[in-house]
């Protein structure tokens, strides 16, 4: 049942988790810029690439024209998560580093891990479908606007990031199947993603590598 109570109390999941995380997102790709010292085009560019490459990839994915290209309002709630980040970088010497901005991060892996996984299942993908594109719309953006920056993805060397977005989807596909309505399911995703993501931060939570876990290399 797409319609449960959460859904009408709230309104629609989607439009609240992809609103939240554009702005979240763009705020904290902004900031990393800023630390960079690049111009505020530059700034507005790695911004808007972190708010919008995983949401255009996902569209993608499931054969739909990109929203970021049907609504002005989409890029304009971008261009809000700019300015916040440009606005706390004159107040906050690394804005980037902040809690506030941590925080943000984690709010927006949570939002867009959720907005992927209701696309997915609207489209009717396997269950893997739904898990893997709602991790792609949570960090895709994210290595995206690492790539501008000249280094390797976040995503790939800290190892609860992704893995936060995994146990989200999953969330999401479970609470969903059982029949539990598409607005619990979403606050479902929301909550595990984003309260596993500050767990990780807080406690430092890594996957082991290959030279920790002591395999013998040739």
């Amino acid at each position: 049942m797409d319609q449960d109570l959460i859904s009408n109390v709230l309104g629609s999941p989607f439009v609240i988790m992809n609103t939240v995380g554009l702005v979240a997102f763009a705020l904290v790709g902004s900031s990393k810029a800023i630390r960079e010292e690049f111009d505020l085009l530059g700034i507005a560019i790695v911004g808007l690439a972190m708010a919008f490459a995983g949401g255009v990839t996902r569209d993608l994915l499931v054969s739909r024209v990109p929203l970021a290209l049907q609504s002005s309002a989409e890029i304009g709630l971008g261009l809000i998560g700019v300015g916040l980040a440009v606005g706390l970088s004159i107040v906050l010497s690394a804005p980037d580093a902040h809690p506030l901005t941590v925080l943000a991060d984690a709010i927006g892996l949570a939002a867009f891990a959720t907005t992927g996984a209701i696309v997915a299942t609207q489209a009717g993908v396997s269950a893997f479908g739904v898990v893997a594109i709602a991790i792609i719309n949570a960090v895709g953006g994210g290595a995206v606007a690492d790539i501008l920056l000249d280094r390797a993805p976040f995503v790939l060397y800290d190892g609860f990031y992704a893995s936060c977005a995994v146990l989200g989807g999953t969330t999401y596909w479970v609470v969903n199947a059982v029949g539990a309505g598409g607005g619990t399911a979403a606050l479902a995703c929301a909550g595990v993603t984003v309260t596993t993501r500050l767990a990780a931060v807080t406690l430092e939570w890594e996957l082991p590598t290959v030279q920790q876990l002591g395999i013998r290399q040739r």
